[in-house]
């Protein structure tokens, strides 16, 4: 089917724990990203963006992870039911990541060219000297200044912007389909951010790979993504083109998130806040999860939890009051 989605996720359910003890991280979430196509998965520390990602590479740890229901199916096939062999060589395959610590990620015993080197023959029948070759080549494409003598340094040589650029040349080292980066550019300074974001745009047009970005920077989205979804307390609660969620935001959290956020054009606007915390996930649910903080929530809200569900051409909201004309303050 040439307009099947290269990446389906369909009710994932992800909990942690056992017994009496056991919550759930992630919470009936589904997705979708087509080929050449940028989705952004948004929202604060600990919704649940990392847990997704690590799923769709198979590597939430059992236990303490417990995969309780759900599919992903990658080019149609559900990765939740592979055997673990044909994972293996999915992971650095056709599905790279850049995972969310430069500074810890890469293996500090070991030069670059090692771990490049390693990565390439891991899925090919390339010589050790063209392997080599290929590492120059990836260093060299990520625009590491002098790749020939750099491939021989140690991660601890490098300066964190430098290590980003050696995990995102790892994730693209066997030209993947799809490529999953957890916040690329936290930790990183705002040059370094924009040449990093650059050089994903860059190479996503090359190669045409599906880019999941998982990001709490709304500015990054706004810049690269083609699709957003809002993730709050586990579960997508709203999922819509990125133009028309920045020009009609329909989630009051999602509503709230805008708000806070800097505007040239307003520069003395007090920037707005979101008022209490986010439930921790193994409190208990009832009705919605973002009611307690919600300016709008009525009865309905605290008894009965939406579901997700279409209000606009791709535009998806887990809300009781949408459309929403009145925006929270």
């Amino acid at each position: 089917m040439p307009d099947a989605p290269l990446l389906s996720v369909e009710d994932l359910t992800i909990a942690f724990g056992a017994g009496p003890s056991r919550f759930v991280a992630v919470d009936g979430v589904d997705l979708s990203l087509a080929r050449g196509r940028t989705l952004g998965l948004v929202g604060e520390s600990g919704c649940g963006k990392s847990v997704t990602s690590l799923a769709m590479m198979r590597l939430v740890p059992q236990p303490p992870g417990h995969y309780l229901g759900g599919r992903i199916l990658f080019d149609g096939r559900d990765l939740l039911s592979l055997p673990e062999a044909e994972m293996r060589r999915l992971r650095g395959g056709r599905i790279g990541m850049i995972f969310q610590e430069p500074m810890t990620s890469l293996n500090p015993v070991y030069t670059l060219g090692d771990q490049l080197r390693e990565m390439v023959q891991a899925h090919s029948n390339l010589s050790a000297r063209a392997a080599r070759e290929r590492a120059v080549a990836l260093l060299d494409m990520v625009r590491l200044p002098s790749p020939e003598k750099r491939v021989d340094d140690y991660p601890h040589q490098l300066s964190g912007g430098q290590r980003q650029r050696v995990m995102i040349a790892m994730a693209l080292a066997n030209d993947p389909d799809l490529l999953i980066a957890d916040e690329p550019t936290t930790a990183l300074d705002v040059t370094i951010q924009a040449q990093i974001l650059e050089l994903l745009q860059d190479l996503q047009a090359r190669a045409g790979a599906a880019i999941l970005l998982i990001t709490h920077d709304l500015g990054v989205v706004a810049e690269t993504c083609d699709d957003v979804a809002v993730m709050y307390a586990g579960a997508v609660v709203e999922r819509a083109p990125t133009a028309t969620l920045f020009e009609d935001p329909q989630h009051p959290y999602t509503i709230g998130l805008m708000a806070a956020v800097p505007r040239l054009d307003q520069p003395a606007r007090r920037l707005a806040t979101i008022p209490g915390s986010v439930p921790p996930p193994w409190a208990k649910r009832q009705g919605c999860r973002f009611a307690s903080r919600c300016p709008l929530a009525e009865a309905r809200c605290r008894a009965e939890a939406p579901a997700l569900r279409p209000i606009g051409p791709a535009h998806s909201v887990a809300c009781w009051r949408a459309p929403i004309e009145e925006r929270a303050a």
